[in-house]
């Protein structure tokens, strides 16, 4: 594995269009629902697209900058990532979908104790995406990662597709993981078994999401080209497509720090990644194997349940996780949700500590 220090340089150029895109955007009618019935609310986007023209990014690359960042080519693909060397537990943070690393240093300052790699998944920001990845092959990726980095032993921790690479680094190589941390269940268990009436009530909840929720999956599972052109084109467009995601499975949205909203669509908008991020739904559609009726999670595993996780509209029980995983921790917490490291930074962390200080 062959590793290159790397730091984020912005070209200004791309963020004098990005401010000219915005000031020319063509904004449609709005919606004759109220709010954000229809999709992105018009109000909130102009607003947030006003901030995004003024935002400082100069200031953010610097921030980010302070970090040790790194391109390493692991069988033939540039992965980046950042190594926050604490000293203790070596520990893998992945992210989800639309997300990018930025999600994650947020749990820094709470996570001293830990050795920290933080990767951009294939696809995302500044890691190179091949033509067809699942994250089945992005688990094999991160244990090549850590190992190259010299660790024998190490835990993994995510949430979203971050959940999904993690459970799958436990399932296809156990024997380096101390364990692994959740902070949302991605993939569902084989189920062999009846359900419990809360696993019923659950799947109906998830059932019913569907229902309503599921058009960008849809889109993005069967066609993430056509849609590519318009968000990879607009800012606008970008933004929409986002933050209704960030609004609708956060506990809060304006409790999130505009800030780290702003980073990410940003890394985003100048990568040209929003195209290559998409394709994980059609890569996992079509080229994924899933979880199968012999797959069992033999890691040590603990849940953060974050009681406002409106991915699904209800909160997994316990024997719905425990189907797939060993779970030694279960932690309902009292507020946050999908995007739990931004939400609820000190919480997450905290469980996260202890949970990998019981396996020491």
């Amino acid at each position: 594995m062959r590793v290159e220090p790397f730091s984020i340089e912005i070209p200004e150029p791309a963020l004098s269009d990005l401010r000219e895109r915005i000031r020319s955007t063509r904004w449609p009618p709005p919606s004759p629902e109220p709010g954000w019935k229809q999709g992105t609310e018009l109000g909130y986007l102009r607003e947030l697209l006003a901030d995004w023209s003024a935002f400082h990014w100069r200031a953010q690359e610097a921030r980010l900058n302070a970090f040790e960042h790194f391109r390493a080519e692991i069988d033939g693909v540039r992965i980046h990532f950042l190594h926050v060397r604490g000293g203790g537990t070596p520990l893998i943070l992945t992210h989800g979908w639309p997300s990018t690393f930025v999600e994650h240093l947020q749990l820094v300052p709470h996570l001293p104790g830990f050795d920290l790699v933080i990767p951009s998944l294939p696809g995302y920001g500044f890691s190179e995406r091949p033509a067809r990845t699942t994250m089945r092959d992005t688990a094999r990726l991160w244990h090549r990662l850590m190992q190259g980095l010299g660790y024998e032993r190490y835990g993994a921790q995510g949430g979203d597709f971050g959940a999904s690479v993690t459970t799958y680094m436990a399932l296809d190589e156990p024997e380096p993981l101390l364990g692994i941390h959740l902070h949302q269940i991605d993939d569902s268990p084989f189920v062999a078994t009846p359900l419990s009436p809360a696993e019923r009530e659950y799947r109906d909840a998830v059932a019913a999401w569907d229902a309503v929720e599921r058009g960008y999956s849809s889109i993005q599972s069967t066609k993430p080209q056509t849609v590519a052109y318009a968000l990879n084109d607009s800012p606008a467009g970008l933004a929409g497509w986002i933050v209704e995601k960030w609004r609708s499975w956060s506990h809060e949205l304006d409790r999130i720090d505009r800030d780290v909203l702003l980073a990410n669509l940003t890394i985003f908008w100048a990568t040209q990644t929003i195209a290559t991020s998409m394709r994980d739904y059609y890569d996992a559609r079509w080229h994924g194997t899933g979880i199968g009726p012999g797959d069992r999670v033999t890691v040590p595993t603990a849940v953060a349940v974050f009681a406002n996780e409106l991915v699904s509209e209800g909160t997994p029980p316990r024997e719905w996780a425990e189907r797939l995983y060993d779970v030694r921790r279960w932690t309902p917490m009292p507020r946050g949700g999908h995007f739990a490291p931004v939400e609820a930074p000190e919480l997450l962390a905290r469980d996260i500590a202890e949970f990998f200080r019981g396996l020491a």
